[in-house]
């Protein structure tokens, strides 16, 4: 018996089928999760106004970026609006809807108000503008001997910079929309402060009475001041301003004297007027356009 091998015997435990494991609970919990975040986009989308869903889409793109100043573009920080960050627009048209999700104390705010807020918040912009190139007027060595040929001036459109002729220092050569040294020099300097700012451009041409030689019939004082104001445009966009801030040039001729009582032959009336409107403005001019286009469309076609 001592030589009887012991007999050993394996016991092989089977594992349990796949279907007792847990790995389809993890596989349900995504699925629900996703349901949960498609059925909460949805009430998103439908219980909120079209101003809050821009502000919260900016936020999301970039929440810590506030400004876009510094490149020359529009984004959420540009907005005048209550709420750092994003928010709801207060200068959208969609006043109906802008109290819905504001926090208490904004939301008893109306919408008289809040447009009233805007425009004060605004305005200060434009002030700050104005004291920055007044500033740069007075740092710059080169600036300092035309200072008193730009003239600074907040009004109902805007900020308005003046740049006005001088008897021995015209910006223009006579009778003609090709600009000085002096103008391309103000002009140069100008254009990156007033690019700091989401606000849109106007500009406006201006000449004396003289009248043009009676040999030259087809050109004009009308002419001559519009194709300055587009030279200015010209010299800006080449200094930096965005080509998509300018929203008008236009000329005047010497239908708007520079004041009540100026002589009509005064050179002070030779100027170029740079407006850097407000919001109001703006969207008058918008708005005028916009008319004018749907009367032209209205319009019957002419009978041949």
């Amino acid at each position: 018996m001592a030589d009887q091998q012991p007999i050993i015997i394996k016991k092989v435990k089977k594992g349990g089928h796949a279907h007792h494991g847990g790995a389809w609970k993890l596989a349900y919990a995504d699925f629900v999760t996703a349901m949960m975040a498609f059925f909460l986009l949805m009430w998103l989308l439908g219980s909120t106004s079209e101003p809050e869903r821009r502000g919260i889409a900016e936020y999301f793109q970039d929440p810590f970026h506030t400004s876009a100043e510094n490149e020359g573009g529009i984004d959420s920080g540009d907005r005048t609006h209550l709420i750092q960050g994003g928010g709801a627009d207060i200068t959208s048209q969609d006043k109906g809807q802008v109290d819905k999700g504001l926090t208490p104390e904004i939301k008893d705010i109306s919408p008289d108000e809040i447009e009233e807020k805007a425009e004060e918040i605004e305005k200060a912009k434009l002030e700050d503008l104005k004291k920055k190139i007044q500033e740069k007027i007075d740092s710059t060595p080169e600036l300092t001997e035309y200072k008193d040929q730009i003239k600074l001036e907040i009004t109902s459109e805007g900020l308005r910079i003046l740049i006005v002729d001088d008897q021995n220092r015209p910006m223009y050569k006579l009778a003609s929309a090709e600009p000085e040294p002096q103008i391309k020099l103000i002009l140069k300097a100008l254009a990156p402060v007033i690019n700091e700012l989401p606000n849109r451009v106007s500009l406006n041409g201006h000449t004396d009475a003289r009248p043009f030689p009676p040999n030259q019939k087809k050109y004009t004082n009308w002419e001559l001041s519009s194709d300055r104001a587009n030279a200015a445009r010209y010299e800006l966009t080449q200094a930096g301003l965005a080509e998509q801030k300018v929203l008008r040039v236009i000329g005047l001729s010497s239908s708007v004297p520079y004041s009540v009582g100026t002589e009509p032959l005064d050179p002070i009336n030779r100027r170029i007027s740079i407006i850097v409107m407000n919001k109001k403005t703006e969207q008058e001019i918008l708005q005028s356009a916009e008319e004018d286009t749907n009367a032209e469309t209205a319009a019957p076609a002419p009978q041949k």
